[in-house]
């Protein structure tokens, strides 16, 4: 008979597989944005004032900036889970609270960036 600790369990590794290949997707989505952005921007001759000016103030590039991190923050701390169960002996308590700690950190410095690209040159 199963426990239902075990049931717990796997329903949350379930949910965490889910969530990392979800934030995956959006991921790749955001990167092929940016890029696209960045190589047609620099291709135009802009140069990195001129795109600071457009991003500055932009409520769509905030938004769009904004769901990048939140797709970095989700993903790259269960990938670390991921590698520090395997290759590490510690316990999955350590290894939780490691991923809680660098989600967190990946968070306030993803968010400080994008707040701080939105408010460059005193908009907002």
């Amino acid at each position: 008979m199963k426990h239902p600790e075990d049931t717990a369990d796997a329903q949350r590794e379930a949910h965490l597989w889910l969530a990392q290949r979800v934030s995956a997707l959006v991921l790749a989505l955001c990167i092929i944005v940016h890029l696209v952005t960045i190589v047609g921007a620099v291709q135009g001759g802009l140069s990195a004032a001129e795109i600071i000016d457009r991003v500055a103030g932009s409520g769509v590039w905030f938004a769009f900036y904004a769901v990048f991190v939140a797709a970095v923050v989700v993903h790259a701390p269960i990938g670390l889970r991921a590698i520090l169960s395997e290759m590490t002996k510690l316990s999955r308590a350590r290894v939780d609270l490691l991923c809680f700690i660098a989600a967190t950190f990946i968070a306030v410095l993803g968010f400080r960036v994008v707040w701080g690209f939105y408010t460059l040159g005193g908009a907002a």
